[in-house]
């Protein structure tokens, strides 16, 4: 059994913990201009990517089609964008900003940005900068079952 690896030591607990917590942290900062970080992330994507298709939006961010729907659709009815049908292909739904969510852009920004900073303060530059790396990698990997 001491060849086993305990919970403390596990990765997906690690990162599932360190994930909680910057996500509380970030959601306690944008809950100020009434956005989640989910709503911030669908933001992001059209003010730094000019993403305007859900497909789109729910690739980029890793979630799945259903779930984007719903979010857009809370989204829409806080004003913050406006969904609107293809008339050629009602399949396609595009996305558009209003004067709120354009109006949030530099503020809410500004508070990630500092989010980041705070929990990041804890390492020097060359540890942040392989940490997003380890991350990444982490992230994009296509990993295999693993047999018991």
């Amino acid at each position: 059994m001491s060849n086993l690896n305990s919970l403390n030591n596990c990765i997906n607990y690690l990162l599932t913990g360190a994930q909680h917590a910057v996500f509380q942290y970030m959601k306690k900062n944008l809950a100020r201009f009434d956005i989640t970080p989910i709503q911030y992330g669908v933001l992001g994507c059209i003010w730094e990517f000019d993403m305007h298709n859900p497909k789109d939006i729910a690739a980029h961010l890793g979630v799945e089609n259903s779930t984007i729907s719903g979010i857009l659709e809370r989204m829409e009815t806080k004003g913050l964008i406006h969904r609107t049908i293809d008339s050629a292909d009602r399949r396609y739904i595009h996305i558009e900003l209003t004067d709120i969510s354009r109006d949030l852009e530099l503020p809410v920004r500004t508070v990630v940005t500092g989010v980041d900073r705070v929990v990041l303060e804890q390492f020097d530059e060359k540890e942040v900068i392989m940490l997003k790396e380890m991350l990444r990698k982490i992230n994009s990997q296509e990993l295999p079952i693993v047999e018991s």
